[in-house]
Parts: C-alpha cells; sequence; structure tokens
C-alpha cells in the first residue's frame, strides 16, 4: 500500500482518535480517501468490511512541527552536556551555519524531514534565516537556501510553509543600541526590512506541498522601526508571521533598556500582535504581555525539549490558556525547535508535565488539548487551513487525508486501554511507536519505514558527518 490512495481507497482503523472534542477516541472506524488527497467519508462503529485493509492500533490525524530549524539537527549530541548557557550554545550553532551551501542543506533537511515524516509529522513550519551564501555573497537565486528547503520537503513528501525570516542586527548592546552582524551572522541579513521584503515576494515555490510565510527573528534582531514592514508584508501576503519572543531573561532586559518595553510590548506597539502570528517560546512574559497576547489572539508555540535543553526557563502555560467568562485562552501550538529530539509526544507531555512543575498543580491541559496543539492548532499556525481550505489535523470529511498509525503492543503502551487511548499516546508514546504515516492520501511510511527514503538514517549520518568535515 505505497504511494498514493486511488479512488475509493478505504481503511479500517480499531481506534481512531478524530482531533476533535473532549473524548476523541472512537472504535471501529471506516475512513475512505479520495484521489484528491482529501478524507471522502468517515463511519463510525463498523466491523471491518471484507477486503478492506485494517490500521490495526491508534490512527490520529498527522502533526505539525511548527517551529524548525533543519540544521540544528546536526547538533545533536554535540552540543547537550557540559556547562554553558544559551549565549554558548548560539555560537556552536552559528559554525555550523556557516558551512552550508543550498546542495548540502538540502541533503541535510531531506533527511531531517524523513526523520519527521517518521515521527508522525505531516508539516513542518521552517524557520529560515540562513538566506545567502558563508562569504556573505548572494546567490543568483537570492532564495537559494530556502528553495533547497522547500525541495527537501517536497522528498521527503511532507508539506512545508517556509518562514522567511527578517534578521538585520547582531542583538542589542549594553548601551541599548543594536549591533551589526558580525561572522556567520551576515549570510542571515538583507540589509533593512524592505530589502528582505523584495526577496522574498520572488520566493515562489512549485509544488502544492509548499507555503511562504514571515517571520521576525526577534527584537533583538529587527529593530523596532523595521518590525512594521515585516508585519504588513506578511498581511498583504495574507501569510502567517511567526516571532521568537521572550525567550531568555537577557532578551527582556536588553529590550527594556533599549525601548522601555518588553519585547511583546514592542511587537504591540509595532502592530505585530493578532490571529495570524505566532510568538514561539514566551517564557519570559510580564502580566501585561500575558494579556496583551490573550486579548489579540496571538498564538503561542512552545518548544519544551528545547527550552529545558537550553535552560531557557518555565513558561506561563496555565496563565496563558485559562479561560474566564468565555474567554478561550492563546491557542498553543508545538515544536521541535533545535532538534534534540524530532518527537511530537513527548513535547505535548512535556508542556503538562513542565507546568505541574512550575505550579504544583495536575491537569492544566488534557490529553485532548494537547493533541489538538500538535494536531490543528499547528496546521492554522501555519496557514493551511484558512479561507475555507481543506481542514488539517483532525479525521473528518474532507480533511486531508493525514493519517499516523501508532502501535499499542509495543512495550511502551502495551495494556493500554484502548478508550483512553489519546492519554496513553500523549504520556507514553515516542516516535518510535509510529507504524505508518499517510500525507495528503499518500503513504510516505510504511512498517516504520520511509517509502521514498528507505535509507534515511544513512542519509542523516553522511549529511552531518558533510557539515562537520
Amino acid at each position: 500500500m505505497t504511494g498514493r490512495a486511488g479512488p475509493g481507497a478505504r481503511y479500517w482503523c480499531a481506534w481512531a482518535w478524530s482531533g476533535q472534542g473532549e473524548n476523541p477516541i472512537e472504535s471501529a472506524v471506516l475512513v475512505d480517501v479520495g484521489a484528491d488527497g482529501l478524507i471522502a467519508d468517515v463511519t463510525t462503529g463498523v466491523p471491518a468490511p471484507p477486503g478492506v485493509p485494517r490500521l490495526a492500533g491508534l490512527t490520529l490525524p498527522g502533526m505539525a512541527d511548527v517551529h524548525s530549524h533543519a540544521f540544528h539537527r546536526a547538533l545533536r549530541g554535540r552540543t547537550h552536556g557540559g556547562t554553558g548557557s544559551f549565549w554558548t550554545w548560539r555560537e556552536q550553532m552559528y559554525r555550523v551555519a556557516a558551512r552550508l551551501t543550498p546542495d548540502s542543506y538540502h541533503r541535510l533537511a531531506r533527511a531531517v524531514y524523513a526523520e519527521m515524516a517518521l515521527a508522525g509529522i505531516t508539516c513542518v513550519g521552517e524557520f529560515h534565516y540562513l538566506h545567502h551564501g558563508p562569504d556573505r555573497t548572494r546567490y543568483d537565486d537570492p532564495n537559494a537556501m530556502a528553495l533547497a528547503l522547500v525541495a527537501a520537503a517536497g522528498d521527503a513528501g511532507i508539506r512545508i510553509t517556509l518562514l522567511d525570516t527578517c534578521y538585520l542586527t547582531g542583538g542589542l548592546g549594553p548601551d541599548g543600541r543594536h549591533l551589526p552582524l558580525a561572522g556567520p551572522q551576515e549570510r542571515f541579513g538583507d540589509g533593512d526590512a524592505h530589502a528582505w521584503a523584495e526577496r522574498v515576494s520572488r520566493l515562489r515555490p512549485e509544488g502544492g506541498h509548499a507555503r511562504v510565510g514571515a517571520a521576525v527573528h526577534s527584537v533583538r534582531a529587527v529593530p523596532r522601526a523595521q518590525i512594521p514592514v515585516v508585519v504588513e508584508w506578511a498581511r498583504a501576503a495574507d501569510a502567517p508571521l511567526h516571532v521568537h519572543l521572550s525567550e531568555q531573561p537577557a532578551e527582556n532586559e536588553a529590550c527594556r533598556a533599549a525601548t522601555g518595553l518588553t519585547p511583546a510590548g514592542v511587537l504591540a506597539d509595532a502592530g505585530a500582535l493578532g490571529p495570524a502570528t505566532t510568538l514561539v517560546h514566551a517564557t519570559h512574559l510580564t502580566d501585561s504581555d500575558v494579556g496583551a497576547i490573550r486579548a489579540s489572539g496571538t498564538t503561542v508555540c512552545l518548544c519544551p525539549t528545547t527550552e529545558r535543553d537550553l535552560a531557557d526557563g518555565l513558561p506561563r502555560t496555565a496563565d496563558l490558556v485559562a479561560g474566564a467568562g468565555g474567554d478561550p485562552g492563546v491557542r498553543l501550538t508545538l515544536g521541535t525547535d533545535a532538534h534534540a529530539q524530532i518527537d511530537m509526544f513527548e513535547e505535548m507531555r512535556a508542556v503538562e508535565l513542565h507546568e505541574r512543575l512550575r505550579t504544583g498543580r495536575r491537569g492544566t491541559l488534557r490529553a485532548a488539548e494537547l493533541g489538538r496543539a500538535a494536531m490543528a492548532s499547528g496546521h492554522a499556525a501555519l496557514g493551511w487551513t484558512r479561507h475555507g481550505e481543506p481542514p488539517a489535523g483532525v479525521i473528518r470529511p474532507g480533511a486531508r487525508a493525514d493519517l499516523v498509525v501508532l502501535d499499542l503492543d509495543g512495550v511502551r503502551l502495551a495494556g493500554t486501554d484502548p478508550a483512553r487511548a489519546a492519554e496513553a499516546a500523549v504520556f507514553a508514546a515516542t516516535s518510535a511507536d509510529v507504524r505508518h504515516v499517510m500525507a495528503d492520501g499518500r503513504w510516505i511510511v510504511r512498517d516504520g519505514r520511509h517509502t521514498m527514503i528507505p535509507d534515511a538514517a544513512e542519509l542523516l549520518d553522511a549529511a552531518i558527518k558533510e557539515v562537520h568535515a
């Protein structure tokens, strides 16, 4: 059962997580997949029809990794031990960034995205700022690096929102002034936001698997006066806007010294908050920051495995999501960011478990809500479900046919009560339990092997060794 499902393709799921409602688990679910890559029909509580392929275990919607830096995967196992800080880790990251070319980045990202597919990820938000050559000169096509990532996602069979990132300065100095880009950072810059907008307006990826969004790297890397240019470009393009925000206390302190505002305050002043915006990390927020984010309908993307690896701290999750008086709270999404792990189940449970450590209370977020963050909300934050387009991250008629099948017979999930499989998946499963993955009606993983890149591990090993050679 490789390739795209043909007309009338049907699959019987022993158990399915619809991605909807507070109790999303259904048994004996028949899913009809159309040749257009959409789910044509869903019927629950039916015996397995003769001749219809059976999907044992738990079938859930495809997941969206909302925040990725594909090249950070080359740091796994090399930067996690010992002492240091976010800032010393960043210097190691810059050294890897300095070495990549369009060809080598394509080889690395292709393997990284295959690893994502094997983990049940069917859509990625790539926060991309390696725009120009290692010698700081522009390629003949100034979007060559971005197009390498788009091609890599296509090779791996997943969708991509290329979040083209405006990155103009090297940070905020002790006097509050923005520092010039230096060393490896120089390849990130376009000069000013207008030049960034001109370049990204020429980025038109081919294929229905790719879209372009915008990003402000951070208030450290984009001066306050330049942020509105990026905001207006995103609005004119009807594109999502993502921003790193308040990941470290030092960022907040420098921003206050420079502007008298928190980073969230700067974004609010620039008109950057709103339903099309996603704030990544949002770890160190003031009460007024929380209020502004909630009031504006802005999304927050948490990346727990990265945030704990880099000793960022614990976000105020309960304050962000707690609803009152009909207020639904902030929509949460998830990302694997620096790829210390690529495992959305770990990201899901870490959100709740980190909040238990911070507050001493259990149950801020239930399994269904954590699943929604990894599934439907993630796709929405990447711009895939707006304006009447097919929904994603849910199993229902008209949705994208993204199916992830978890093996319930392995040691981690053995003994699971299938009726409570959502809790088991969130709090016990790992990416190693993913058996099959369908994206847009095409099987991209079967029996734990990538159908198009069966040698993904070998290619990943070679690509990372090339970067460090």
